[in-house]
């Protein structure tokens, strides 16, 4: 039995990961969960159901919400009062950060953002084993995370890096070749950059594979996801840039693959369902049986693997240049693309100036040195944060004069 600590409990990642888990209530129990404050329904729910220790709000705000939500919660499931326990709730912007740290087995850090950093680098300290599906903690925080994080101690959730570990379990170090990662495409794969000009939001949140949050399907969209994944694979892994490649495969069914220098490719294929490598992490090295559904090896099946086009989707290129530039240059990307990517929902930025604006950002940036401390990172965030805001408040400005 290993006792679960499940941070971003109310997102998809944590929705899946609470699906998984209680399909296997003799290998995982949930000890604490962690929502941002937004769907305290769901949280009360998700807690009471569980029977959780502890919960954390990141909006200390919502507290007596919460409390209500779990009396409200208690009498739907026909609870007499006080017939129930109410977990101890954790408040404010470093509660996330104090639940990380619960007595536990493992940390599954599902939270969006780059608010996870934190987090992850408390589990970390505090010994505990961390499932990783917030992919802002190792691109922003790289250096911060692998100083305190000891071999073996990170499980990738993400498909992508879930796959390269399972397909590195086929050789030793020494015989890697290079890592490939695969990317749907997102809907728009196969336009030219002058055929990206119109695309509209809804548009962009129509992705053909997977269900993702809207962040992520936009990301997906302009395949800076992939690009984040690039500088992930980079950190997790320790792999050179150079031996990083990327692969377009609408379909989603392999997810990433391993060359090994005698010429063999190991690749990691199923469906695409985030369960399967969320099971994998929480049970990581073992197997979790019928975590997902597999393969229809019956039926005929094609699946095409085409190279990226950088020229209309710029997006991997530039990161691999920020990853290869450190000093808080990847966290500069990161930053920088959210608030492009609010700008594109709120119709003050188009598809293509997404990243458009990123690049520039980059250009701009000053040199930041390597970070040292969470306060630094935060620090080049604000800074990328403030100048894209500037960039696409400049261009809107233009725009309206010269209509």
């Amino acid at each position: 039995m290993r006792d679960i600590v499940l941070l971003g409990s109310t997102g998809s990642v944590g929705v899946q990961a609470i699906d998984v888990i209680r399909r296997n209530p003799d290998r995982f129990r949930v000890v604490g969960l962690a929502g941002g404050g937004r769907s305290v329904e769901l949280l009360a729910q998700q807690a009471l159901t569980l029977g959780v220790e502890a919960v954390a709000v990141a909006r200390a705000s919502v507290a007596q919400d919460l409390q209500l939500a779990f009396y409200a919660e208690a009498q739907r499931k026909g609870y007499s009062t006080g017939d129930y326990r109410v977990p101890k709730i954790l408040t404010g912007p470093n509660a996330a950060t104090e639940l990380a740290s619960w007595p536990c087995d493992l940390v599954l850090n599902g939270i969006t953002g780059s608010i996870g950093l934190r987090p992850t680098l408390a589990a970390l300290r505090a010994g505990r084993t961390l499932a990783l599906a917030n992919k802002e903690s190792l691109v922003a925080g790289g250096p911060l995370v692998r100083a305190v994080a000891q071999a073996g101690q990170i499980v990738p959730v993400d498909s992508e890096h879930s796959a390269l570990a399972q397909c590195l379990r086929g050789g030793r170090a020494e015989e890697v070749r290079r890592l490939i990662l695969t990317a749907s495409g997102g809907p728009f794969r196969g336009r030219s950059r002058d055929e990206l000009a119109g695309v509209t939001k809804e548009q962009a949140l129509a992705h053909p594979t997977w269900d993702m949050g809207p962040m992520v399907t936009i990301n997906s969209a302009t395949l800076v996801n992939k690009a984040l994944e690039v500088i992930e694979t980079h950190e997790l892994f320790r792999v050179s840039y150079d031996d990083i490649g990327v692969m377009v495969h609408p379909q989603s069914a392999v997810h990433s693959m391993v060359e090994f220098v005698d010429g063999s490719t190991l690749a990691q294929c199923s469906p695409p369902d985030m369960r399967l490598p969320i099971a994998l992490a929480l049970g990581w090295p073992d197997r979790v049986a019928d975590a997902a559904p597999a393969v229809d090896w019956t039926v005929a099946h094609t699946w095409e693997l085409l190279p990226l086009d950088d020229e209309a989707f710029p997006a991997v290129r530039l990161a691999r240049q920020a990853g290869k530039a450190g000093r808080c240059l990847p966290a500069v990307y990161n930053a920088a693309n959210e608030e492009c990517v609010a700008a594109f929902v709120a119709g003050r930025l188009p598809f293509v100036g997404i990243v458009d604006t990123l690049e520039r950002v980059l250009a701009d940036a000053p040199d930041f040195g390597e970070p040292g401390t969470v306060e630094q990172v935060q620090s080049a965030e604000e800074w990328a944060r403030a100048r894209a805001h500037e960039l696409v408040s400049a261009d809107v400005g233009t725009d309206e004069k010269g209509s």
